[in-house]
């Protein structure tokens, strides 16, 4: 059975940006999940591409623009 050493003292999470709550990450979520599922229509009214609407939903939830 091989036994696990800590080398550091700082808690392991998630990485996240600054300020960014628990909520906030889940809205970011819903909101990238549910662009994935947009039509092209309604795509062109928001200006993206599938591809681009894709590539944004496939980001992780604390990964957001400056």
């Amino acid at each position: 059975m091989a036994t696990l050493i800590a080398t550091s003292s700082r808690p392991v999470s998630a990485p996240r940006g600054p300020g960014l709550s628990l909520a906030d990450m889940l809205a970011v979520w819903r909101q990238r999940r549910e662009l994935a599922t947009l039509d092209r229509t309604r795509l062109s009214d928001l200006g993206l591409t599938k591809a681009q609407a894709l590539r944004e939903s496939a980001r992780p939830a604390w990964d957001l623009p400056r």
